[in-house]
């Protein structure tokens, strides 16, 4: 596929979710209503994140394979003259996964929405009704609420296409607003606070980004991302390379989420809706790993360089401490709730992915792209299957679920229970899937870090980090066996509960599908992401 027509194709990947946003909030034509207009326009965010998933894999088949390293469908038009602002588009092997990725989970999210609405109050449903598909549209309003998801796909989207430093920071912002409604109006429990709070966050990082931003663009007379890239940092002098790192690097610090700027992560996880807890996870946390790969990595090498070792010990705390946090939510007696264990768990997971960018080594960069990827589908796999196990027992509290012989989704759901399990240990990193790779290509970088760094720091750093893939297969082991296993209640009656039905094993198959087989074949996403990174890293 020539590259004007790429070029086409990606335009309207990122313009489509926004149309489809504009005609979620408009009143739906007669024929389209159906008995109930609620489900007409969640069947309108089906039908656009369906056909965007489409475009996106259209995309990809016709993006060349052979030069990963180079811009493809390129887009570049004048914005703001004065400003040196341009509409640059652009994919290359490192940002076509995560543009798939978006894709792909926005569009099982909206066709599990379909099914299952998010309740107003975040109230899931329980007992023998649980699980089962309603035509209810529970939550403020069904337009706002796909209207919100369109709008944070195209943010989302966009976020990885631009190649503009200022359109980067816009789409790095659009994504807030969206998020912040999806929890503090179909959220549970704390929502309020908890978005709130999401928003100081992530606005605060954001305004020191953005200070950062300008500082690079300023300083070399361009905002071109491209450009900037190819520059290599010699137009930026040391001490502006460590005042722009420090400053992009804090902003973006707070989305990855790095230790201790995660603490706005748990909260909102536990409030969010099924569906903000899989797109927070499956791609807002990427938008931060991105853009230390995208901007710091290849615009500030000198700057990368200084704060490389101080950012490898935070990933690595983060590691211990995620999981340390993980194991004491699932000890018995504590109260520990499942999502808030799950967000706890991408703390640690998303450390690995800091510390392989901050091996500055290529086998480093690429586990962090690999895990990014795997964290994706593994994470939003798993909260998918929180939410599953909210709706049908009414609560994601451990003790409860565990009770005196266990939730018992074996014996009880064993589909359910049968897959839980399987995102359990794909999230504790077992060979032959996704999580695998990522976690051990970035302890490998760790191990033999770039050309300048201590390598006793670093191998110590690595030998932390596989101290914490320890504790996380302790958790998560704890985790399966407190509410996987257990003898059924035969002394009192009690519901029959619904396992995996059509439209849950629609949404989660995919998911399952991609971690086997991008752990059994990683050839496919590093054949993309290695020639691409070695072009960031000035060729090494």
């Amino acid at each position: 596929m020539n590259d004007t027509a790429l070029q086409y194709l990606l335009a309207a990947i990122l313009v489509l979710p926004l149309l489809g946003a504009v005609a979620a909030l408009l009143p739906a034509p007669p024929g389209l209503r159906g008995r109930d207009p609620g489900q007409a326009v969640l069947r309108h965010g089906v039908t656009v994140t369906g056909a965007v998933l489409v475009l996106s894999l259209v995309l990809a088949a016709g993006f060349d394979h052979g030069h990963p390293a180079r811009m493809q469908a390129t887009t570049d038009l004048t914005w703001i003259p004065a400003l040196r602002v341009h509409l640059h588009l652009g994919i290359d092997g490192i940002s076509l996964p995560l543009l798939v990725l978006t894709a792909l989970l926005t569009f099982l999210c909206a066709l599990y929405s379909y099914f299952r609405p998010p309740a107003a109050s975040g109230q899931a449903a329980s007992g023998a009704d649980a699980g089962a598909p309603t035509a209810r549209t529970g939550g403020p309003s069904p337009k706002a609420f796909v209207a919100l998801v369109l709008l944070l796909e195209s943010g989302t989207l966009a976020t990885f296409a631009v190649l503009d430093l200022i359109l980067f920071f816009l789409a790095f912002e659009t994504v807030l607003i969206p998020m912040y409604f999806l929890i503090a109006r179909w959220g549970g429990g704390d929502r309020e606070r908890s978005a709130l709070r999401f928003i100081l966050y992530t606005v605060l990082g954001s305004v020191v980004m953005l200070l950062g931003l300008l500082l690079i663009g300023v300083k070399a007379g361009t905002f071109d991302m491209v450009a900037l890239a190819t520059d290599n940092g010699s137009s930026l002098s040391h001490s502006t390379q460590l005042i722009a790192v420090l400053a992009v690097g804090l902003g973006l610090a707070v989305k990855a989420p790095m230790w201790p700027l995660h603490s706005w992560l748990p909260d909102a996880h536990t409030a969010a809706p099924t569906v903000g807890s899989v797109l927070l996870a499956g791609v807002l946390l990427k938008m931060g790993t991105y853009g230390l790969v995208r901007i710091l990595l290849p615009m500030a090498p000198e700057g990368m360089h200084t704060f490389a070792p101080y950012l490898a010990a935070f990933a690595v705390v983060g590691i211990v401490y995620g999981s340390l946090a993980c194991l004491a939510l699932a000890r018995q007696g504590n109260g520990g709730d499942l999502k808030r264990l799950i967000a706890y768990s991408s703390v640690g997971h998303m450390g690995f992915v800091l510390l392989g960018i901050a091996s500055l080594s290529p086998a480093g960069v690429n586990g962090a792209l690999f895990a990014n990827i795997a964290h994706g589908l593994i994470t939003g796999l798993l909260f998918f299957l929180v939410g599953a196990v909210k709706d049908r027992y009414g609560s994601s509290d451990l003790d409860q679920l565990a009770g005196r012989t266990g939730a018992a989704l074996y014996g009880r759901v064993p589909r359910l229970g049968g897959l839980l399990a399987f995102a359990a240990v794909a999230s504790l990193g077992l060979p032959g899937l996704a999580g695998f790779w990522g976690e051990m290509l970035a302890m490998f970088g760790a191990f033999r870090p770039g050309g300048g760094l201590s390598r006793p720091a670093y191998l110590t750093f690595t030998a932390v980090a596989a101290f914490g893939t320890l504790l996380t297969a302790a958790y998560l082991l704890t985790v399966v066996r407190r509410i996987c296993m257990g003898d059924r209640d035969t002394a009192h009656a009690q519901p029959v509960l619904a396992d995996v039905r059509g439209y849950e094993f629609a949404a989660w198959t995919p998911l399952a599908a991609l971690t086997v087989l991008a752990g059994l074949w990683p050839a496919v996403l590093l054949g993309l992401t290695d020639p691409a990174v070695r072009s960031l890293l000035g060729g090494n």
